[in-house]
């Protein structure tokens, strides 16, 4: 499958008059630039997107293009629908992020950081029975899981440990929910959410806190609060470890703690 990551924005550029220039950036998904042009803000439309598009290696389209900025998902996606494109609203650019990141010349000025809202709770009809902490080496992770008959598998090639070169000795922390007969709606309620990062947010330092899912483009949700200086300890220690597996981490949801059935599993890392 062919694709594409591509930015349509205005970040701080202006014209001589100082009005706003917008960007357009296309990369592959090894970092490659393919094609990249400006236009003042009275031009920023869909017809100036899908002739830029044609431009581009003749025509010859891509079978997908990933965006990852809000702000440029509506624009792109009407130009890209037009041609037969489809368009995927994915945080997991890191070859366009890194490509913009570099061209930047304003040292205070993040290209690709993106205004994000507090976090919501989860709904509460998903809630489930309990919660805890685990670790699986990274060896062993992904034959584990692959082998078994899961409604929901979510293991990007691109995060897989052998190919992020973290070592099969390393522990991968993760996050268990035991979700009872609610398992099966909380899997697929996170599969349509797109989860991306599971952390822990303390709320008074060493005793309490929660842990917070980044989830499609700038999403946020409480997936669990507590007041415990044990579980706080644990929830460091879960920190410390993705630190250790460059920040790969799982997150697992299972009917019970029998072993037996699984129903979701996701591999995660920030972007």
């Amino acid at each position: 499958m062919k694709i594409w990551q591509a930015d349509f924005y205005k970040h701080n550029l202006k014209d001589e008059k100082g009005k706003p220039i917008w960007e357009l950036l296309i990369c592959d998904s090894q970092g490659h630039l393919i094609h990249e042009a400006k236009c003042p803000q009275s031009q920023a439309n869909s017809d100036w997107l899908i002739s830029q598009l044609q431009q581009v290696n003749r025509g010859n389209l891509p079978d997908r293009i990933q965006v990852f900025r809000p702000q440029s998902v509506s624009l792109l996606s009407i130009a890209a629908e037009k041609l037969g494109v489809k368009v995927e609203a994915t945080r997991r650019t890191g070859a366009l992020k890194a490509e913009l990141r570099k061209r930047v010349i304003d040292e205070n000025y993040d290209p690709v950081k993106l205004e994000k809202p507090p976090p919501q709770a989860l709904p509460e009809n998903l809630w489930g029975e309990s919660w805890r902490f685990a670790t699986f080496r990274a060896g062993d992770l992904v034959d584990y899981f692959s082998d078994r008959s899961l409604p929901i598998l979510d293991m990007p090639k691109s995060l897989l440990p052998i190919n992020l070169g973290i070592a099969s000795t390393v522990s991968v922390p993760g996050v268990i929910i035991y979700g009872g007969r609610k398992s099966i709606y909380l899997a697929r309620w996170l599969q349509e959410a797109k989860p991306i990062a599971l952390n822990y947010i303390p709320t008074e330092i060493g005793k309490s806190g929660g842990l917070v899912l980044e989830s499609g483009l700038v999403d946020r949700w409480i997936l669990a609060t507590f007041e415990d200086e044990e579980i706080a300890k644990a929830a460091q220690n879960y920190e410390q470890r993705k630190q250790a597996s460059l920040g790969l981490h799982f997150f697992l949801v299972q009917p019970d703690d029998s072993g037996m059935t699984y129903t979701g599993f996701w591999l995660l890392k920030d972007e």
